[in-house]
């Protein structure tokens, strides 16, 4: 099991956000980005969202930095880490839009993107981007394979029910061949979408014992990616135990990857919980970076 991070300071949700990212400054972001990167962990993150209305920014955070400018800003601070969308939602994008602009993230990062999408949730905001929210599943779907076909080529090709695309010149495109691509979601729907048009699943807001069970009823291909959230904060140096017990049960329940948040008082603080969290990972030899 690979260990990302959910990157702090770009997300904002109410009770997980420590107090230092408020004002933390875009050197503090790169040097932890930098040092995730020193140790080896697999993957940050950065989520989207385009304006939250103030009366659901109770509850989802209302600091989303845009995924695309924050992933090629960390891509120049760092050298092998993966940069992963968690998520992009589908509906907001032509598919054509998120295949240039993420195929040229992945150019200028030497081919680590990660492509996380999603379906998306927030009505509101669907309705103030002029996005079709009542049919956006099936918007999604028709995306993924337009996106599958779009995103490594030059001249891409799709004849879909919602998009349809030829004699169009995509320059630049992604490096990788095979962009991985992980689907959000915390429904069953979510689960199959993710194992007909993606590489891996991205499962919020469930239980584990949700996950678990809804894992046992699939068939799952080799190389599908299972990626899990820790639920809360992990503290590495006060409580080494507890993460490794944590993680011990994310894997346990089927997950590849797992994206921690780490507890922290600093940017020098949250970086040596990293350290922590690295030595842990491998000296147990529980997980692998």
């Amino acid at each position: 099991m690979r260990i990302g991070l959910a990157t702090p300071v770009v997300t904002a949700v109410p009770g997980h956000a420590a107090e230092w990212e408020v004002t933390a400054t875009v050197e503090e972001l790169a040097a932890v980005a930098a040092a995730a990167d020193a140790l080896g962990f697999a993957y940050l993150t950065c989520s989207e969202h385009v304006a939250v209305p103030l009366a659901d920014g109770e509850t989802r955070g209302d600091v989303y930095w845009d995924p695309l400018a924050t992933l090629g800003f960390l891509a120049a601070r760092t050298t092998r880490i993966r940069l992963a969308t968690s998520v992009v939602v589908l509906g907001y994008h032509h598919p054509l839009a998120i295949a240039k602009r993420y195929g040229t993230l992945d150019r200028l990062s030497g081919g680590r993107l990660t492509l996380g999408v999603g379906v998306g949730s927030l009505a509101a905001e669907f309705e103030l981007l002029g996005a079709s929210f009542a049919d956006r599943g099936e918007r999604a779907d028709d995306a993924l394979r337009a996106l599958r076909g779009s995103m490594s080529t030059p001249e891409p090709a799709h004849d879909g029910t919602y998009f349809s695309y030829s004699g169009m010149s995509l320059r630049p495109f992604a490096v990788q061949h095979h962009v991985p691509i992980w689907v959000g979601g915390r429904t069953k729907r979510s689960l199959r979408r993710a194992l007909e048009l993606g590489d891996g699943w991205i499962p919020f807001g469930l239980a584990v014992d949700q996950i678990r069970a809804m894992l046992a009823s699939a068939e799952l291909p080799d190389g599908f990616e299972i990626v899990l959230g820790t639920q809360a904060a992990l503290d590495p140096t006060e409580e080494p135990d507890r993460v490794h017990q944590h993680l011990c049960a994310l894997r346990g329940v089927g997950a590849t990857a797992a994206t921690c948040s780490v507890r922290a008082h600093s940017a020098n603080h949250y970086i040596e919980q990293l350290s922590a969290l690295r030595d842990i990972a491998m000296d147990l030899e529980v997980v692998q970076t």
